[in-house]
């Protein structure tokens, strides 16, 4: 009877150490996190679409959307409303929302050297600096450019109004190429110097950063400040970081992942942006360098673009990632 009753026994025992699953069960939804971009996708926004496309968002069970903006001076204040969770912004004018009383904070970098630059063509009347005396130089975005630019020329002697300012919006490669203006400020190493190549009229750069501007942060991820408790940004920071670590050990086939979902921008021009882009990816998208915030206040300040250099608290603040 013993030998007869062993079998149901066992029987018994997996059916209650195995746990039940009903026949036509939802999986348990992922938790979904918007992320607006500060522009239309391009290589600057390499991890994000990798960490989306590889499913490292997937594993981190997060839904991620990523959304570009009509106007791209709105993904921090959508961010700042709590319209979307995460947005894409710049470490200077992170600095410049936040002093005018904008209740967002950097929670992660995305590109971690200055992109921006001073550009002019290779051919042209500019050789140094100083040559811009009596030029006309133009610009996209007020504010921290003009700021960049006055620094640049102080250490040439010059003062901005010994050059002329002329708003090309954000046609900058067209009005260089065009001699509308003998140079360019706010133009990205990446791609306006790919672009005048690839126009066979080469451009040359001056690097803020080597002309007394301290380095920053271009490209950062913004969230409002009372909502960075939410265990989904740790989640987030965690695929970020093996998303870049992935693109940094398999550049080639990151490339083919990116375009994948983005054919539109299998090009020369991206793929050479792609390229120039890959060194300057945040390898710690979550770390914080509080000396470089530190100095960059200091200089926005002292350039009469905020008011007041706030502690480095208030503008960003570095999460840990999810265990």
């Amino acid at each position: 009877m013993l030998n007869l009753l062993r079998p149901l026994l066992l029987l018994l025992s997996v059916a209650v150490l195995t746990p039940v699953v009903w026949a036509g069960e939802e999986p348990v939804a992922k938790k979904k996190l918007t992320v607006m971009l500060d522009w239309f996708v391009n290589p600057d926004h390499a991890a994000l679409v990798v960490a989306q496309e590889k499913g490292y968002f997937a594993a981190q069970d997060l839904e991620v959307e990523l959304q570009t903006p009509a106007d791209p001076n709105d993904p921090p204040k959508l961010a700042a409303a709590g319209k979307v969770d995460l947005a894409v912004s710049y470490q200077p004018q992170l600095m410049i929302h936040v002093n005018a009383g904008l209740p967002i904070k950097r929670v992660g970098t995305l590109i971690a050297t200055p992109l921006n630059s001073l550009v002019v063509l290779k051919d042209g009347p500019i050789k140094t600096l100083a040559d811009l005396k009596g030029r006309k130089i133009g610009y996209s975005v007020g504010g921290f450019e003009e700021a960049l630019l006055k620094s640049m020329l102080a250490k040439r002697g010059l003062k901005l109004e010994d050059v002329t300012l002329v708003n090309v919006n954000f046609s900058l490669s067209p009005a260089l190429l065009s001699k509308q203006v003998d140079a360019v400020i706010g133009a990205f190493r990446n791609f306006e110097l790919n672009q005048l190549d690839l126009a066979k009229n080469p451009g040359q750069a001056f690097y803020p950063e080597e002309e007394g501007v301290p380095p920053y942060d271009e490209l950062v991820l913004v969230a409002n400040r009372d909502k960075l408790d939410d265990p989904r940004l740790r989640q987030f920071l965690t695929a970020l970081e093996q998303a870049t670590l992935y693109i940094l050990n398999h550049p080639d086939e990151a490339w083919k992942t990116f375009i994948t979902k983005h054919k539109d921008l299998n090009d020369e021009l991206n793929r050479r942006a792609w390229r120039d882009t890959l060194p300057r990816l945040a390898q710690q998208p979550a770390g914080l360098d509080e000396a470089r915030y530190k100095r960059l206040a200091q200089f926005l300040t002292k350039q009469g673009v905020i008011t007041v250099a706030l502690p480095v608290s208030n503008y960003a603040v570095q999460l840990p990632l999810a265990d």
